[in-house]
């Protein structure tokens, strides 16, 4: 597949790993050999698989085996991510199953396109993940036609006709924010 023309499910799959983040990572993950998720300046600490709820340890049973050989900061995102889990109502679990089942089908080419969006999305400062996610939550509520015609019209364009593209769509918005 052409990872410029991905499937129209890819971004809201994105925008939800992005959400989700450590959720994502307990249920999906490949393997103790997976990248950690970023952590904190401060060396995180090591949490003892018995200190885990019940309810943490069966979604992280895979890992029972060898979770004490695992760096501590991997530990804490997995324990933070059944937490968040566990939070969840259930037809947002459904709905993240679901899209972790898509991630799984992806190529190996196509998930790493997503971790590398994923990596680059964290080097924002918070103020830019912020407009993103303000940005994708308004693409996300046009009508699936509108949202449709922009994918085709994106995926159509050349680069000049994009970086057009790019600069209206930043001139209407700061038309808004000026309240013209």
């Amino acid at each position: 597949m052409n990872m410029g023309r991905h499937a129209p499910w890819l971004a809201p799959l994105c925008a939800l790993l992005l959400q989700l983040g450590t959720a994502a990572e307990a249920q999906v993950t490949e393997g103790p050999g997976a990248p950690a998720a970023p952590t904190a300046a401060a060396p995180a600490a090591p949490i003892a698989w018995g200190s885990l709820r019940p309810e943490q340890q069966q979604l992280l049973q895979r890992f029972a085996g060898n979770w004490d050989s695992l760096p501590a900061a991997r530990q804490q995102a997995l324990a933070r991510g059944t937490e968040r889990w566990l939070a969840m109502p259930p037809d947002q679990r459904n709905a993240a199953q679901q899209r972790f089942r898509q991630f799984q089908q992806l190529t190996p080419e196509q998930r790493e396109l997503i971790r590398k969006r994923w990596e680059r999305f964290q080097s924002l400062d918070p103020a830019s993940q912020e407009r993103i996610r303000r940005n994708f939550r308004s693409f996300q509520q046009l009508p699936p036609e509108t949202r449709e015609r922009l994918r085709q019209a994106w995926r159509n364009a050349d680069p000049e006709q994009r970086r057009r593209m790019l600069q209206r769509l930043r001139e209407r918005r700061r038309a808004r924010l000026l309240g013209q």
